[in-house]
């Protein structure tokens, strides 16, 4: 172990001996102003807490020096709006991108510490549910990488995403306390507190409109440093907290009294309470749009604040002209959620700089652009109007007026089509009338665009089709991507220095170098390095599995894995009536030679979600059997992996080899752990749906396995009427799976355990399961088939990491910033803080 420790690994930055002397005298310096407070025996925490600080003092001379250089250069920037962030631990990927991983683990060592044991105590910031906040995440990191004057603006929920807990097979909650020891990676910004206000009513007077007897909330940020590359680049996250003004209910006359009124404070403190947990549905709750509302309002001071302020060719003079705005300033909307940014900048531009509506509908259109993510209808938002009227007066008035003029716009286009202008308004008549969010953002954008080719050609053929009649030019398309650092360079090492070591480093900066490697795709020494990290990396993972869940499982079996939300959409019970069929399989013919695997499902279901909550259920239920079969051995075990979370995935991609992305062609909408598992040297079956199309284009669609329906086979099932029943009684496999789970074999004590899920799945299945059954199980025949031939299995695990190039969040970013946002990227690093300036 303390050679392995010791080895070199480029990738991972030099352990200088001044460095390590350096670190080692640091990390006791915090170590004990850390304890000299009121112990005398270190803990686990105490060391980590020591290891984070010392990191961190290398962050924040580079941290002041890069927001200096911003003043100075007023460079264009670019405002990241998003309710959610899921940025895992920060600890390591600071040390990779400051290059200081080696020296911190040499220094660490020496002290006789274990640098991964103190990495283990960081609490994940799980201030997201899934794709999308990830997203955010890997966005923020390419920001950084690629020297772009960037903020990513959110808000600092104290409760993130919820822990998952299986007890008796079921997902049972708990509160994710994720700041209970502090944040060391995080500093409060008293000196930028801002109001927030909400209910009131509008005045219109002779000097304009305004907004009184409002509700105050102040909002308060704590920002997050965020280094590129080594490049000596960091930008900020800020994220706002919800705060109480000191005479919160206390100003007017009180029935309920002086410690009520105290007490209250936690009604307006509650806005940054707890995160969400619902992926891809809209709850329409009133709290929810407090939360939007609040981090729109707060981020729209700021961003205007820091407009005025700027150094602009000299330093008596402060800009005023609200006209220049959308030449330094560009703000990308997350999906819907901070869609209120587009009437909160009409109110400030409108009620408070006083500019006519036509001027500041311009500035509003040029600086503003929305990120669709989803096409699901029960995922849009639409927000109630008299849940406005109460809660946000005159952005409803607003929103009127903005649809008034679109309408006109519309009908000049359109004379006479009634139905159109019913389809196009931002306000939905019918039971209850509703704001549709998304109209909002494309009428309030000057571009619109999906996350992967496929899904933004769909979001132009119906649900945004007459829109892109309208105004084609707005609709773009930008190919999600994840970032090299974090899902190569730090969570696989090994592979990443067997890279570098054909190729160089710079590809971990330049994703695309990676076809390079094609030039090794029969080089016996680079696929045998590659087959020994993905066995290295099985054995660490299984051996992570038998430490926390007591489970022992073969590392030379495939490693099949499924992890990501649970959702129908994303066809899990698919995967499970496979494993269902393999299991009979064994059963039948038990002395025949089949490919041993472990199955490795994961992924948090919303706490409302009863269908979701039914799947896990049913998954546990099938590994109890399977996986207490004697007759089946260790060919195939069955595995539900608890609390799946960014540190978790870190762990278990690179250890996978078959990486399972099967949701109805036409419904991910891009997908971003597909990316992640192609990067680390898993291969893909999966059907024609998100990115993996484009995998496929640029990997070579013989080196996927692609199976089932495309989106013009499922549009044409759609209007002939999907009959589960038909494939049900023709192929005897699914027959048998099913009736074994209506008949209570997997749940013997309960034998309607699973009835809602059989009536779904034969009778209201959106999703079409059975359509895809028998394609699914031929590919997975043909997927065991090949892992029985190592060799062609790892060239075509090469031929995936070579194409690999086009999903590094890096290349998205950089489409964004040329084809949105009107700015330039660039590698180039700007001085460190010791360096003479």
């Amino acid at each position: 172990l303390a050679v392995d420790k010791k080895k070199q690994i480029s990738v991972r930055g030099l352990a200088g001996v001044e460095n390590v002397a350096d670190l080692k005298t640091n990390f006791n310096r915090h170590l004990h102003f850390t304890l000299v407070k009121d112990r005398n025996v270190a803990t686990k925490r105490d060391y980590y807490f020591a290891l984070a600080n010392t990191v961190r003092d290398h962050l924040v001379g580079r941290w002041i020096r890069t927001q200096q250089h911003y003043y100075e250069k007023d460079p264009k920037r670019v405002y990241y709006l998003s309710l959610e962030f899921y940025m895992g631990r920060t600890l390591q990927n600071t040390m990779v991108n400051l290059a200081l991983e080696n020296a911190c683990d040499e220094a660490t060592y020496q002290l006789g510490l274990d640098m991964e044991e103190l990495q283990d105590i960081e609490e994940d910031a799980g201030l997201g549910n899934g794709g999308l906040g990830r997203l955010a995440a890997c966005f923020l990191d390419s920001m950084a990488s690629l020297g772009l004057a960037a903020y990513g603006y959110g808000i600092r929920y104290e409760f993130g995403i919820f822990n998952q807990k299986i007890v008796n097979g079921w997902q049972v909650e708990e509160a994710d306390d994720w700041l209970r020891y502090g944040n060391p990676w995080e500093k409060a910004r008293p000196e930028y507190m801002r109001p927030v206000h909400f209910y009131g009513r509008v005045e219109h007077t002779v000097d304009g409109v305004q907004w009184v007897d409002t509700q105050v909330v102040l909002a308060l940020p704590y920002d997050t440093p965020v280094p590129g590359y080594r490049n000596n680049i960091v930008n900020t996250m800020r994220l706002w907290s919800a705060k109480a003004p000191c005479d919160f209910n206390l100003k007017d006359f009180n029935v309920g009294g002086y410690i009520q009124a105290v007490l209250d404070r936690n009604l307006a403190e509650n806005i940054s309470r707890v995160l969400y947990p619902n992926d891809n549905f809209f709850e329409g709750k009133e709290l929810r749009l407090k939360q939007e509302y609040f981090v729109v309002a707060a981020t729209l001071q700021d961003i205007i604040r820091r407009f005025k302020a700027s150094k602009f060719g000299s330093t008596d003079f402060v800009r005023m002209d609200l006209s220049m705005l959308p030449d330094k300033v560009a703000i990308q909307l997350n999906d819907t959620h901070p869609a209120l940014a587009i009437p909160e900048l009409m109110r400030i531009l409108l009620d408070i700089e006083k500019l006519t509506w036509e001027k500041s509908w311009d500035i509003v259109i040029r600086t503003c652009a929305y990120t669709n993510h989803t096409v699901l209808p029960e995922a849009l938002e639409r927000w109630p109007v008299d849940l406005f009227q109460n809660l946000l007066p005159r952005h409803l008035e607003i929103i009127y007026e903005i649809n008034r003029r679109h309408l006109e716009r519309v009908s000049k286009n359109y004379p006479g089509d009634a139905d159109r202008m019913r389809r196009m308004s931002l306000i939905e008549e019918g039971g209850t009338k509703k704001i549709n969010m998304a109209h909002l953002c494309i009428v309030g954008s000057h571009a619109v665009n999906g996350v992967a080719r496929i899904h933004s050609e769909i979001i132009k053929d119906t649900v945004f089709k007459d829109f892109y009649e309208m105004d084609p030019q707005k609709f773009q398309n930008k190919t999600n991507g994840i970032t090299p650092r974090r899902w190569l360079v730090m969570c696989n090492p090994g592979l990443a220095e067997v890279l570098a070591e054909r190729i160089g480093e710079d590809y971990i900066r330049d994703l695309d170098q990676l076809k390079k490697l094609l030039d090794f795709v029969n080089d016996d020494a680079l696929i045998r390095d590659v087959a020994k990290v993905k066995q290295e990396n099985k054995i660490k993972f299984a051996a992570h599995l038998e430490e926390h869940y007591k489970v022992k499982i073969n590392p030379s079996s495939m490693f099949d894995v499924q992890v990501k939300r649970i959702h129908e959409y994303k066809r899990q019970l698919l995967n499970c009536l496979h494993i269902i069929t393999l299991y009979n399989r064994i059963k039948k013919e038990p002395n025949k030679s089949w490919t041993p695997r472990t199955i490795m499902i994961g992924g948090k279901a919303a706490p409302g979600y009863h269908t979701a909550k039914m799947i896990i259920k049913l998954i546990t239920a099938i590994g109890d059997i399977v996986n207490n079969d004697p007759v089946v051995g260790d060919r195939l075990k069955v595995i539900f992996l608890e609390n799946y979370r960014v540190t978790l995935a870190e762990k278990v991609i690179p250890a996978a080899d078959l990486s399972e992305q099967i949701s109805t062609a036409g419904t991910e909408a891009s997908g971003t752990g597909n990316m992640k598992f192609m990067l680390n040297g898993a291969l893909t079956i999966g059907t024609m749906d998100g990115a993996n199309v484009e995998m496929a284009e640029e990997a070579g669609e013989e080196n996927l396995f692609i199976f089932g329906m495309r989106v013009p086979d499922v549009e044409a099932m759609e209007k002939k009427g999907y009959d589960a029943m038909e494939y049900y009684n023709r192929i005897p496999e699914l027959k048998q799976a099913m009736d074994q789970i209506s008949g209570g074999f997997f749940s013997p004590d309960h034998p309607a355990l699973f009835k809602d899920l059989v009536t779904m799945l034969m009778h209201h299945d959106r999703f079409k399961v059975f359509a895809d059954y028998e394609a699914y199980i031929k590919c997975q025949d043909k997927v065991g088939a090949l892992y029985k031939n190592p060799k062609e299995w790892t060239k075509k695990v090469i031929h995936n990491i070579a194409g690999c190039g086009k999903f590094s969040s890096d290349r998205t970013i950089s489409q964004y910033a040329r084809e949105i946002w009107g700015m330039e990227p660039s590698l180039e690093k700007i001085a460190a803080p010791d360096d003479p300036r």
